[in-house]
């Protein structure tokens, strides 16, 4: 099974951006991980909030094809505990999917297709993070999960 993350719009941040990229190696001991980021629409400006949602929409769905499993980080999605999050893991690559994507919407969130589209929504918190922080925060709590998953000391409990 592959994993995949989906943003849209780039990290600024060069220290969150180095760490993304040494989670995202360490990822890669246990499972083929991609991470994509869709470049921010032009002229948003003059765009409503549901015009852009839309044209993010397009640009998501696009980056899927009707065998992946689609899970949207979203505040009111599902939250799980670490340990809980490992075993969703597993379900996942115990089911035979070919390949799981995670996604972090744009400011506003998701057009009505993405959110039809999905399989499943997580939240990681209550509290409301940055995009760019979320990115970090997903990817480390994917490396924990692995962890878990082959009971190494990094987690814990």
């Amino acid at each position: 099974m592959t994993i995949k993350l989906i943003a849209v719009g780039k990290t600024d941040h060069r220290q969150l951006q180095d760490l993304i990229s040494e989670y995202t190696k360490r990822l890669g001991f246990y499972i083929k991980f991609t991470f994509e980021i869709i470049p921010d629409i032009k002229n948003s400006k003059n765009l409503s909030e549901a015009q852009q949602k839309d044209k993010e929409g397009k640009l998501i769905l696009s980056k899927t094809t009707t065998s992946d499993v689609l899970i949207l980080l979203d505040e009111n999605g599902k939250q799980y505990d670490s340990v809980g999050f490992s075993q969703l893991l597993q379900k996942h690559m115990n089911s035979g999917i070919k390949q799981l994507i995670f996604v972090i919407g744009g400011p506003y969130g998701f057009s009505p297709e993405v959110y039809n589209r999905a399989s499943g929504k997580l939240s990681l918190s209550k509290m409301t993070f940055s995009h760019q922080m979320i990115r970090l925060f997903f990817i480390e709590q994917l490396y924990r999960g692995f962890t878990i998953l082959k009971n190494e000391p990094y987690h814990h409990r």
